[in-house]
């Protein structure tokens, strides 16, 4: 699980809006860019290039 303290200060890159975790902090969601950023190890990758797009529901079933 993704440190409270940290999903305070983390925003998506691109429009530097907040981003919201998914279930088990698998992702991190931007609703803004309708982008999904993955979290690694506990790590979350924020780059750009690496996020996949969101769904209409908001969900891809993960």
């Amino acid at each position: 699980m993704l440190d409270p303290k940290l999903l305070e200060i983390l925003a998506c890159p691109r429009c530097k809006g907040a981003v919201v975790p998914g279930p088990e902090h698998s992702h991190l969601d931007c609703p803004a860019c309708r982008l999904r950023y993955r979290v690694e190890d506990d790590i979350p990758i924020m780059l750009i290039e690496e996020a996949e797009p969101l769904t209409q529901e908001g969900t891809d079933g993960r």
